[in-house]
């Protein structure tokens, strides 16, 4: 960690409460003015942790994120408006940051964060907080960070949970905290982790828990309190409920070297599904084809856009079963093809039709592949 650095005139004024805390004063100050944090993701829990780095003073801080603001963002990612929706995430949040607090450097990285470039990114940082939603990214973060000798600051959150720890903390006796594979040493199956935008979150969640990263991040920076190193604390919001888990002692599998992320956290191939393409369902359509369409999705889902479908959540597939033809096509979609993809296997395991067809990329690819104008989520 580099040097502390002196506070000017305007910082003395701005941090005031921060050096009127016992054990933090203008020594943690001066640490956090020095730190250098790189925060990976600048989605639900990257805004709350950046927002809270850079009103802490803390002064140089990094971005990795390459996505672009949407709409449906807004509803947890406090950190834009609805004027930077169509810009990219990291030079929004860059702009909002400086605009908070102008004593600080700010660096973008709006580019995909990859085994090619973690070690190079994350090298001229003393702390890095995973704000990220996929398991590929998390477990390349965490090697890197291993590999690097890096303590890295982990926060995930899925409907009402939501979880945090720091991983690979440097201990008094010279070892390593666990890191997130002793936590998780391989990947749960794909299809018992919905994302955000199918399983939902609460709003207020990926503030809570990115607050608590923030939390951490400064905790180390400034060299104050006790880190949640070898450590896990679990949050309910629904119950407001917490606990801490104390982690098994060890650092995990060795880490010698980066690898395909893509590859060690892609599930087996489930069983192919026949597939009709948009195109092939806008034919169909406008034909008049004596064809059944059936929408897999949530009704909120079905309000926001369809194509006409009968909508069957797909927790009630089965047993509707019996309002689905078996002696016509039988088109299935829901918001990518995944859904609907898995509703055709539970059905024909079920009933064993032949006659079930995915519509392939599902009302993503209507929207962007034959009317630009439906909106998306």
């Amino acid at each position: 960690m580099t040097k502390k650095e002196k506070l000017n005139q305007e910082e003395l004024r701005r941090y005031a409460r921060h050096l009127a805390l016992p054990g933090f004063g203008m020594e943690g100050q001066e640490k956090l003015k020095a730190g250098k944090a790189l925060v990976i993701g600048a989605g639900g829990l990257g805004a709350p942790v950046l927002l809270y780095l850079a009103a802490a003073g803390v002064g140089h801080i990094g971005i990795v994120d390459f996505d672009q603001v949407e709409e449906t963002n807004l509803q947890r990612q406090v950190l834009y408006t609805i004027d930077d929706v169509g810009q990219l995430k990291a030079e929004a949040a860059r702009r909002r940051l400086l605009a908070l607090n102008p004593h600080i450097k700010v660096e973008t990285y709006p580019v995909a964060f990859t085994r090619d470039n973690a070690l190079e990114i994350i090298a001229p940082y003393d702390v890095i907080i995973d704000g990220t939603d996929n398991f590929p990214t998390r477990y390349l973060s965490n090697d890197a960070c291993v590999l690097a000798g890096k303590p890295l600051v982990y926060g995930s959150i899925f409907r009402f949970e939501g979880q945090a720890s720091v991983f690979n903390y440097p201990l008094p006796d010279g070892q390593r905290s666990p890191n997130y594979r002793g936590l998780f040493p391989t990947p749960p199956p794909p299809e018992l982790v919905p994302n955000c935008a199918e399983g939902g979150v609460l709003g207020v969640l990926p503030g809570i828990i990115g607050s608590i990263q923030a939390n951490e991040a400064i905790k180390i920076l400034a060299g104050i309190g006790e880190p949640l190193a070898g450590k896990l604390l679990l949050f309910d919001a629904a119950t407001l409920t917490t606990r801490i888990l104390k982690l098994p002692p060890g650092a995990g599998p060795g880490i010698t070297e980066l690898i395909d992320y893509e590859q060690f956290c892609a599930p087996a191939p489930p069983s192919p599904v026949k597939e009709a393409s948009v195109q092939e369902l806008q034919a169909l359509m406008a034909e008049q084809a004596d064809f059944q369409l059936i929408d897999v999705r949530e009704p909120y889902e079905y309000g926001i856009a369809n194509l006409g479908g009968e909508l069957i959540p797909p927790n009630e597939i089965l047993a509707a079963a019996d309002r689905i033809a078996h002696d016509k096509m039988v088109i299935l979609y829901c918001r990518s093809g995944k859904r609907s993809a898995e509703a055709i296997r539970q059905l024909q395991k079920h009933t064993g039709q032949g006659n079930l067809y995915n519509l392939r990329g599902g009302i993503l690819a209507w929207a962007r592949e034959i009317d630009p104008s439906m909106k998306q989520y």
